[in-house]
């Protein structure tokens, strides 16, 4: 991995149309930008096709890259990266399906055809998630994969609500950080005060605790707690 001041001199040619330096970085942060894909395994997308998002969130994170942030470009690039595969997710509208669906897919035909023959009817989606030791939705996403495209909006279940949607499989229970990703953070934490800004750097970029936090601008615990609220919440309100 490249130290610190490698990196700031290679972003700094990057954002000027070095093409080498942008290879440069992409090459030395794959192994960060695979670490993370993790989160979006198993989402219905192709491994490369992954990789290629990350890339393009890795990029974006190039040219909006602000050095006088004073934060490591690897602590900005991976809310970049989420974010870009997030948009994709919920703004595309369709996605592939990969190969081991399809295998899963092909499976669970089989075993209606067997079920269909031995008992003169198809198996229910509980049965085929019992078989397959699936949830039921899950079964019936792999079932519809062979309907393209899939709608990320297509409701999920057999019952006559389908009151569940396909996106909401790629819901999760951080709102922070899925609010984080949303965040334009260049023009955003230029309109925060010195204060604010110092806060919002230090707990969501550099991790450190509301402790820490206390310690280092000489406050309580409760004044950072009750500071970063309100910091998030007006925020949120530019946003809406």
């Amino acid at each position: 991995m490249l130290d610190y001041e490698k990196t700031l001199e290679l972003v700094k040619l990057a954002q000027l149309g070095n093409e080498e330096a942008k290879e440069a970085l992409i090459t030395e942060n794959s192994p960060l930008i695979k670490s993370v894909l993790k989160r979006f395994k198993n989402k219905g997308l192709e491994y490369d096709d992954l990789y290629q998002l990350g890339c393009i969130g890795f990029l974006k994170a190039i040219n909006n890259f602000d050095t006088s942030f004073n934060v490591r470009f690897s602590t900005y690039v991976v809310p970049m990266i989420v974010g870009e595969i997030k948009r994709f997710l919920r703004d595309d509208g369709s996605i592939k399906v990969s190969r081991a669906i399809k295998s899963q897919n092909y499976l669970i035909n089989k075993f209606i055809e067997s079920y269909f023959k031995e008992h003169q009817k198809k198996p229910s989606t509980s049965e085929i998630a019992k078989y397959f030791n699936m949830d039921e939705c899950e079964v019936v996403f792999t079932m519809d994969s062979s309907k393209m495209p899939i709608s990320i909006y297509t409701p999920l279940g057999d019952d006559a609500n389908k009151t569940q949607l396909l996106i909401d499989k790629f819901v999760e229970d951080d709102q922070t950080d899925e609010f984080l990703d949303s965040v334009s953070l260049k023009n955003s934490l230029q309109e925060l005060e010195s204060r604010d800004k110092q806060i919002v750097l230090l707990r969501f970029f550099k991790d450190m605790t509301q402790s820490e936090i206390a310690k280092e601008l000489g406050i309580s615990q409760v004044q950072v707690s009750r500071l970063e609220n309100k910091i998030l919440e007006k925020l949120r309100q530019k946003l809406s």
